[in-house]
């Protein structure tokens, strides 16, 4: 069936990883020499950036990532390949078996984008914006995306649970019999 609990976690799981295209990863705020206030966000598919010292000289927030600093492929393909995954699992409810290996595979994968995230991508990117820019006291916040990300990997592992209990209650029916 369709229409269970575990079919609305993995929509919202879905939903919530295309929010990453959407919203900023992480931004940044730092200082660059002569007290320049320099702020910049990490997106998953970033904003082509004209020039980025006029944009600290106006005061317009910088996008980091388009220009060589940080290469973003492997967030995008991780991302896609677990929203990807997650829909198609939503439509294999008949086999709950495969439904919860399927499933298994987009939680990895989202776990693994976290990691990516937290270890690789945010690092390199606060390194790059302090070489690139000379900056001082940098401070990050995570944005949207990453907690998108975090809440698709719960509503994943929900999802897996739910269905774990269906295939037990659907085996536990078949040794009344």
């Amino acid at each position: 069936m369709i229409q269970r609990k575990q079919t609305l976690f993995l929509f919202l799981a879905v939903c919530a990883l295309a929010l990453c295209f959407v919203f900023p990863i992480a931004s940044f705020e730092g200082k660059a020499p002569l007290g320049v206030q320099v702020s910049g966000q990490f997106r998953m598919i970033p904003k082509d950036v004209p020039e980025t010292m006029s944009q600290i000289l106006n005061g317009e927030p910088v996008e980091i990532g388009q220009r060589g600093y940080v290469k973003t492929w492997p967030l995008v393909v991780l991302t896609i390949a677990s929203a990807l995954i997650a829909l198609v699992s939503i439509f294999l409810f008949k086999n709950r078996v495969r439904q919860m290996r399927v499933v298994a595979v987009a939680f990895l994968l989202g776990v693994v984008d976290l990691f990516l995230i937290f270890i690789w991508a945010v690092d390199s990117f606060v390194d790059q914006a302090t070489q690139a820019m000379a900056c001082t006291d940098v401070h990050i916040t995570y944005g949207v995306a990453t907690w998108a990300i975090i809440a698709a990997v719960v509503l994943m592992f929900l999802a897996q649970r739910f269905i774990k209990k269906d295939e037990e209650k659907v085996r536990a029916a078949d040794r009344l019999r």
